[in-house]
């Protein structure tokens, strides 16, 4: 399969081969992501290519952020050589679909703390609109002059723009 060698291998030949670290590799067969494996005599973990191979799988799947659950699915796939890939760009199409989620909310992030960084004075003084961020229940302090229910009402105009 991989390399001409089949094993059995050691748990640290697996992953020198994989490039996925012992305590993970454990944790994918504790998950039932990779099969259990054989065992010597005196309990050691041998591995084979394919499980090499698996895990190399597991890796690039993490790497693409996919989560345990999908990693499995696609695992199921992957093994089922009479898969309809319309199952595999399902669970693809979901999960860059998450992705996108989860990049605008961050790039909100970044423009709520950009803000607040700006109203910042970033010298000796305690006063630090971002801590007053991270202390207000109802929202953004806001760095402009008035009142409270002055800059809670900036605060929400604020929001509404992210």
């Amino acid at each position: 399969m991989c390399s001409g060698f089949d094993g059995p291998f050691n748990i640290g030949t697996a992953s020198a081969r994989s490039g996925v670290n012992a305590k993970m590799i454990r944790h994918y067969e504790s998950l039932g992501l990779l099969p259990k494996v054989g065992r010597t005599d005196s309990g050691y973990r041998q591995y084979t290519d394919k499980d090499v191979h698996t895990l190399r799988f597991i890796r690039r799947a993490r790497s693409l952020g996919f989560g345990m659950a999908e990693i499995a699915e696609l695992l199921k796939l992957w093994q089922n050589k009479r898969r309809a890939s319309a199952a595999v760009k399902r669970i693809a199409l979901a999960h860059a679909d998450d992705l996108s989620r989860r990049i605008e909310e961050m790039q909100s992030m970044k423009r709520t703390l950009e803000r607040l960084a700006d109203c910042c004075q970033g010298d000796q003084r305690p006063d630090c609109p971002i801590i007053d961020e991270l202390a207000e229940l109802s929202g953004f302090a806001g760095c402009h002059p008035g009142s409270k229910g002055q800059r809670l009402q900036t605060a929400r105009a604020l929001s509404m723009s992210n």
